[in-house]
Parts: C-alpha cells; structure tokens; sequence
C-alpha cells in the first residue's frame, strides 16, 4: 500500500511517500508537479533496479534511514538506552496530519518504545521548505545523532557548494566534486563558527548565479552542526542536517533536530539566495519597531579600544553625527576593571573610574546629537580575573586547567542560576539608561560542545527580548562566529566579520548573499589603515562597501581629512535616501565576464542598484560588459551612475564610455543579454549604478 502527500508553491513541489507502513521517502523534490500528477505512480516510477552485488530488495533512503533495515550509509539517528546499548529502531506508519501547506507524519517502534514525527511546512511567499524532526521515548535514551529529515540531492549535479573560514575571512566558498562516500562536516566549537557556516549548495550542472537549478539548504541552530552529503555505491544521494554529535550528553525521553530550511531554484543561485534572504527578512527576524529606518551605525571600538575617556567619547560621538550617523554603540571597557581583555568578564557593573557619574553624561549627549545609543556584552563569558569567577567558579563551564581563549572562559549558561543573574545585570543596565541596542559578542569556542549551552543562551535571549521589546540585539562572535537562522529568531543584526577591511568584506558579503539579507547584515567603514590587514584603501571604496549592507563608521572620526569626511557625508546620504527600498530588497550575485569583479544587483520592484567592485587588476586591458539579471526584456529602464564624480579619480580612463557623460536608456534584453559598459578603472574601486524601469 502506497499513501503520498505533497507540498506545493509556485516553483517547486515536494512529495513524501509512504510504502507498506514503513518510514517515509522523499520521492520527488523539484519544480512544481502538475496539479493532477499521480503520486502513486510517481513512488513507483522512482525505485531503482536491482542487479549483482546488490540486496534482494533496495534498503529505502528515508526521511530518516534506518540502519536496521540493512541500509549501509550514514543511518538517521545513532541511540543507546540507559545502559549504553545501541538502540536500532524500526518505524512504522502512524498518522499523517496534513494541513494548509504543512504536514507532520508520525512512526511508531513499539518495540522499543520510541515515537518518531517529522514535520515539513512551505511557505509559499518565501519559497522555503522548513523540516524538524522529533523522538520521543517510554524510557529515558541517549542520542548522538539524529537528522532532521532526510532529503535525496539531485543526480544532474557535479559538485556541492559550503563554506568554511577563519577569523576576518569568514564565508570562504568550498566546491567539493561528488563522488562515492561521504563529505562530513562536524562542529564542535559549541557555535556555528567561522570554520563551518550550517549552509549548502548543490547547483546541476551548468547552473551560474544567474541561471539553471540548484538546492538550497541551511540548518538553524547556533551549538554547532553536522552535515552528510553522501553518494551510496548505488548512485543515490542523501543530505543530512542535525546538531553536532556526541552534544547531548544526558538522557532524556524526549529530542528535538533544530529546523532544517530547504529551497529549489530555478533561476540559479541567486533563486536559492533570494528565498532564504526573504525568509529571514519576512519570517525568522522580529523587528521591534518595523516601521523604523534601520540607523547608521557608529561603533568606537577600533576608535579607543579599552581606553574609555568621556571627553574624548563626547568629541567622537560629536563628529560621527555630523557624518551622518544615527546610533552610537559603545564597546568593550566600560565594566568592572576592564583596561584590557584579562579581566572583568561577568561583572557587569559600570567602571566608576571612567565614568564617575555613571553612563548618563555619555547617553545624553548622544541623545542630544539626534543619535540612539547601543551598548557591548559579552554576557556568556568570564575571565578568571573577575569578582564573579572568584565567588562562583563553578559557574565556569569546563575544567579550572582549561585552555583560555582571549584570557576567558565559558558561563555555563545550562544553570538556571547563571541565567538569572546575567538578566539581573544587563537588565539593570538596560532599565537604567536610554539604551535600545546591544551588541552581544561570544569571544571564543567552548571548552566541550554542549547543546545544553546554547538552549541556555536561547533562553537568556527570550527572557530579555519580553522584558524589553524595545532593544535590537546584534549577534557578534568574534565576528561572524555565530551566524545561522537559530540566533536570527532572537537577534535583528549579526557582525559578518571582524575584518573592516572592504577588499575582503567585498568577498565576505558577496558569498553571503546567499543565505542572508541587506537589512540584517552590518557593515562598516573602517580606518584608513586597517587594523586587521594593514592595508590602506581609499574612502570612497570603504563607503560604497559599507553602503551594500547595513551601513555604519567604524574608525576614529577625527582621523578624517575633510575631503575624506566629504565623501563620507555624501555616500551615507546616498544610503540614507535608498535605504528603505534596498532594505527590502533582493541582492542578486551577477556573473562577471571578469574574474577581477564582483558584482551585485540589488533589486526591489522596478528599481535597482549595481554595485560593480573591482577586486584585483584584469587580465584584459578594457572592462568586459557585465551582464544585469531578473529585468523586463522588453521593458525599457534608465541607468546612470551614482557615484560619476569619481570618475576624475580614474586617471586613465579617456575613452567615451556612455555612462561617463550621462543617464541612458536601454532595454531589459540589452542589459541582461549584453550587459553594462562601465568604464576603466584601478583595482580597489567601486561603479555604483542606479536603474529604474521607465
């Protein structure tokens, strides 16, 4: 007997077929399926053969494969009971209880008392699939791992896309080709981390940014994750998603996966980019204001570091709201003892020596500069130089002869008792002062992964975020330690990088562009001498940088020349006067006949904005034509340069490129089969190009 069900939006289908009361299959994910398509036949028509060196019958690739079965990849879940025998369950069919674009299945092993659901929802506006899992059991048991469910990649595809890096290089695109086995990645740095974002990509063969299909995939949790992309000896492809293995060290009656978001493409990367961009935007984030502009950012940690003067903070915060500034976020040093990063962590009360009469003076000339006023925590951490530590140092997770990170350990923030006191202090920072940001940083990997950790921290951001609505929090961990849709359910901005160097923000924000959002990601402008790179690069090339995400300063204003703060004043205005649209919209990954360029479009309705940067120096002596994508072919728009005035600054350019001396108007096709003429220009530059539909 055969039982089927679908999920559909405008662009894909997803079927979940049921056989014989066993654990269910995805038979079929792709473009949407005719309404009237027999799903019956379609169980059917997608088993395999059987020949030499194979079972009697194929073990079935199920939402969850069962090992017991006698399936020989990676199984869906590896248990043990309360004695530490290894538990193999064998499922049967339920329930099913389809609803308006969701459905949940439910399995049985009687034998073993155990229940298994998996739940799957679409969202038809987003084009997002979301997946969970959950186990539960007569008697307490152990898990090491456990999927989320289980879904077959596509045969037509020679490689997979995921992401490593490192600290100031995060976002680093991995292309690994298939091939029989395994490619594993397993996180155990108690985060998402920078070596390993919980992202995937498996493009067909011959798809670009701009065309043909691909899969999208990005598991929500931020305790460290595992994934399996897997090739059995048969030919057929899985994909796993789950928490890292071995983190849940006690036994319970009862586990969770964290949700698995899943999308089809047909229109290439770019198809799966935008649709997880509109979830998080329209679905994972809660806005506490959505009606509020997102505000320029003024940060002054890369300004004074530790060395926190109330005069000095004046004069900064003075001259960032004359660049154009909205909130000031004051870093790390304002608490307990804190000259420097070996002390005071977990004492979370304001340092009288630099601020005699509290925070307030600080606060009120902020406010009176027209600027909001955010402030630094780091409130999972703890150094052992701190009265905290010497009160409570079994608050601290892990062994007392542990390796420091940052001269630092690790709240364990699993106690009740831990939490309470960490709301008690950020709340009475918080209830005392004007204050309607925090930036919470998370400084470095935990002792030993715990998921208990990390549902701890979720916990402590839940409290905070009822108590006081009104606060956006920022996700920083070390930069873009900790970024995955899990934190973005409590967070509205994460920090993709520590680096403000805008040669390699342009690459770090390129690659992610496919998972995440203008209006959560910052991006700032950062000193002429990068103070994590030691390269020197123009302002005009910082500002455009910064004005493709959430825009922010990032340097000691008074630094600035006047020209330099010019350019600042004029490129912030410019942000400022589209930042309502391109908060909204879509950024769209260009195919750059140029390896040297990396490009984005930035589209909402019938406007855009091409941010063309030049990485490196061409091989070619003339810029190539760089092709627009998701126009009107037969509608006609107008595009002009909004930044033409730098066209000075580009000295050996002397030819008559058209856009050089004005607006023109060309046709969708043109500009998607031909592309955008731009003119000549020096490495470490950015051509900014507006267009409108006419």
């Amino acid at each position: 007997m055969i039982q089927c069900w679908r999920l559909d939006d405008a662009r894909q289908t997803l079927v979940l077929g049921v056989r014989d009361g066993h654990l269910a299959q995805a038979i079929y994910w792709g473009p949407r399926l005719p309404d009237g398509e027999n799903l019956e036949t379609l169980f059917a028509a997608q088993e395999i053969d059987v020949t030499g060196g194979m079972l009697d019958v194929t073990p079935a690739l199920s939402i969850c494969p069962e090992a017991r079965r006698t399936f020989s990849g990676q199984a869906g879940m590896e248990l043990r009971d309360d004695t530490g025998r290894p538990v193999l369950p064998v499922f049967r069919f339920e329930s099913a209880a389809p609803r308006p674009d969701a459905l949940t299945l439910t399995f049985r092993d009687d034998g073993n008392g155990l229940t298994y659901r998996a739940h799957a929802a679409i969202d038809p506006q987003t084009h997002v699939i979301t997946l969970w899992a959950g186990l539960e059991g007569a008697q307490p048991f152990s898990v090491n791992w456990l999927a989320a469910p289980v879904l077959p990649a596509p045969q037509l595809s020679d490689e997979m896309i995921d992401f490593a890096g490192r600290w100031c290089g995060e976002f680093q695109i991995n292309r690994t080709p298939w091939s029989a086995g395994m490619r594993v990645r397993d996180n155990h740095t108690g985060r998402s981390g920078h070596e390993h974002f919980p992202g995937l990509i498996i493009p067909c063969r011959g798809a670009t940014n701009t065309k043909g299909e691909a899969y999208g995939f990005h598991y929500g949790w931020s305790g460290g994750h595992k994934m399996v992309a897997e090739e059995l000896p048969d030919g057929r492809r899985q994909i796993q998603f789950g928490n890292a293995t071995g983190i849940e060290p006690e036994a319970r009656t009862a586990f969770e996966t964290a949700p698995l978001y899943v999308t089809y493409s047909d229109t290439g990367l770019n198809g799966c980019g935008v649709a997880f961009q509109t979830h998080v935007r329209d679905r994972v984030i809660t806005w506490p204001d959505p009606d509020r502009a997102r505000p320029v950012h003024y940060n002054c940690w890369e300004a004074i570091y530790f060395d926190h003067s109330l005069p000095e903070l004046k004069e900064i915060a003075t001259r960032a709201a004359d660049l154009g500034a909205e909130r000031f976020v004051l870093d790390d040093g304002w608490f307990g003892v804190r000259d420097d990063d070996t002390t005071s962590l977990a004492d979370w009360v304001v340092d009288p020596r630099k601020y005699p009469d509290g925070l307030t003076p600080l606060i009120r000339h902020v406010r009176s500069l027209g600027m909001s006023f955010g402030i630094w925590f780091e409130p999972e951490m703890i150094n052992p130089d701190s009265d905290v530590y010497r009160a409570h140092p079994d608050w601290a997770l892990g062994d007392a002869d542990q390796v420091l990170g940052r001269q630092q350990m690790v709240l364990d923030m699993a106690r009740p008792e831990v939490r309470d006191y960490l709301f008690g202090c950020i709340g009475k920072i918080l209830a005392d002062h004007d204050i309607e940001y925090i930036k919470w940083d998370h400084n470095r990997v935990l002792p030993a992964a715990d998921a208990g950790q990390t549902r701890g921290t979720y916990a402590l951001l839940d409290r905070l975020r009822v108590a006081y609505p009104h606060v956006e929090i920022e996700s920083c961990a070390s930069g873009g330690g900790r970024i995955d849709f899990g934190i973005l359910q409590r967070t509205q901005r994460v920090w993709l990088s520590d680096s403000n160097d805008a040669l390699e923000r342009l690459k770090i924000q390129h690659n992610a562009a496919l998972f995440l959002p203008v209006c959560v990601t910052g991006s700032h402008v950062g000193p002429r001498v990068c103070h994590t790179s030691g390269r020197v690069l123009d302002i005009r090339f910082r500002a455009w940088v910064a004005a493709q995400r959430h825009m922010g300063f990032e340097m000691d204003p008074r630094e600035l020349s006047a020209e330099e703060a010019d350019v600042l004043r004029r490129v912030t205005a410019w942000w400022k006067a589209n930042r309502n649209w391109m908060l909204r919209g879509d950024i769209l990954r260009l195919d750059a006949a140029d390896p040297a360029v990396l490009a984005e479009q930035h589209m909402y309705e019938d406007r855009f904005v091409v941010f063309a940067g030049k990485a490196g120096t061409s091989t070619q002596i003339s810029p190539r034509p760089l092709r627009l994508t998701g126009l009107l072919p037969d509608a006609m728009y107008r595009i002009d340069l909004a930044n033409r005035d730098e066209i000075a600054r580009a000295a050996l350019s002397r030819g008559p490129s058209a856009l050089k001396s004005g607006a023109m108007e060309v046709s969708g096709r043109y500009l998607m089969h031909h592309g955008v003429t731009l003119p000549w220009s020096f490495p470490e530059t950015m051509w900014v190009i507006e267009g409108q539909k006419l």
